[in-house]
């Protein structure tokens, strides 16, 4: 079955997974963490970008992020491709790609759906047992967006900044989200839609997206379809 083209939608967020190549780590140190935010966050303020949140695993990476342009997202992985791929084999001695050749995507809705988008990527650490508890994940958004440390990599999303009056009031709302583990069908439901390019969200969205793309937005009904 040929490979749907990647959806993608100018001023929308996008949950994102990069993926190490042949599931191998693209972090060995601390030093390769820090490479890697730098780079992106180059990559995402050349390319308009705004990114949300994000979760640094041994061997992929999850980002909330909105572009601007339609090509954004893809120009924004592609010079990540370029400059961490390189410095990271410079630094180990090593060669070939870092990253599976093709990332993965969804757009999501904003509001409620925006949020657990975020939560899940934040509680990244925490289901892959990194971190007894999303606040003490070093290498995620998650200290950030609960006002533990200064937010200077992250633009706030709108749903976010809706959650309170105050940054304290912000930082405390979501800290009671990030503290309840997500269900396992909604980490399953928005694990799913990444890896496939689907959308996530309401059916008014679906709808929406469906008359603005060219490809699907949602999986096919199994089987045949019924006669009439």
């Amino acid at each position: 079955m040929a490979r749907l083209p990647r959806l993608a939608v100018a001023d929308h967020a996008h949950l994102v997974l990069l993926r190490g190549h042949a599931s191998q780590p693209v972090f060995q140190d601390d030093a390769d963490r820090a490479a890697f935010l730098s780079a992106l966050h180059s990559a995402c303020r050349a390319e308009r970008v705004a990114l949300h949140g994000y979760a640094l695993l041994p061997d992929r990476v999850w980002l909330l992020c909105t572009p601007s342009g339609a090509h954004g997202l893809a120009r924004t992985v592609q010079s990540l491709g370029r400059g961490f791929s390189a410095a990271f084999n410079r630094r180990h001695g090593r060669s070939g790609s870092v990253w599976d050749g093709r990332f993965r995507a969804a757009v999501v809705e904003g509001g409620a759906a925006s949020l657990e988008a975020m939560v899940f990527v934040d509680q990244a650490p925490v289901r892959e047992r990194l971190a007894g508890s999303a606040e003490l994940a070093s290498w995620s958004s998650a200290r950030q967006h609960t006002g533990l440390e200064p937010a200077s990599m992250l633009t706030d999303a709108a749903a976010y900044w809706a959650l309170g009056n105050t940054p304290f009031d912000r930082c405390a709302a979501y800290r009671t989200m990030l503290d309840e583990p997500q269900s396992s069908q909604l980490i399953e439901r928005l694990s799913a839609a990444t890896h496939r390019g689907w959308a996530i969200g309401s059916s008014t969205f679906l709808d929406r997206i469906l008359h603005m793309a060219e490809r699907p937005v949602t999986p096919r009904p199994r089987g045949r379809p019924r006669k009439r």
